[in-house]
């Protein structure tokens, strides 16, 4: 199955979270390997992507947001063997407050469709930072 948006339980559920931290959004990607826009515009879904990251990146960053960590996955210890992402990162926002601002920015929901046709399959797993600890328990 494929996942490249949510639906109005999955929102509900999202914001239901009772947590006062920053927001740490935890994005895997899959781009399609070839995207053919509404117009017959063809590219990488890399760069349909890319398309999306410069249209909201004025936005994400004027409501306090920052990528906190991008990674290149190389290899699947642990998990589904199947499972590559082109694409990994960490986006941080101040609080749930400023990511609802964001979605429901009509320009930001505008450089969406760029991410919409770039995006084969995604996960987006909301988590709160911790403390650096002296171990992976701690």
């Amino acid at each position: 199955m494929d996942y490249v948006g949510f639906d109005g339980e999955q929102f509900r559920n999202f914001r239901d979270v009772q947590d006062d931290r920053p927001l740490h959004m935890l994005n895997l990607v899959k781009f399609h390997e070839t995207v053919t826009y509404p117009d017959g515009t063809v590219m990488s879904g890399r760069d349909a992507y890319r398309n999306y990251g410069r249209e909201s990146a004025p936005i994400f960053a004027a409501l306090g947001g920052r990528i906190v960590w991008r990674g290149e996955h190389l290899a699947m210890l642990i998990g589904p063997s199947d499972e590559q992402w082109d694409l990994c990162f960490i986006a941080e926002y101040p609080n749930l407050d400023a990511f609802v601002s964001m979605i429901k920015n009509s320009d930001y929901r505008k450089a969406m469709e760029h991410r919409q046709i770039a995006v084969k399959t995604s996960r987006l797993i909301r988590t709160g930072p911790l403390e650096l600890g002296a171990n992976f328990a701690d």
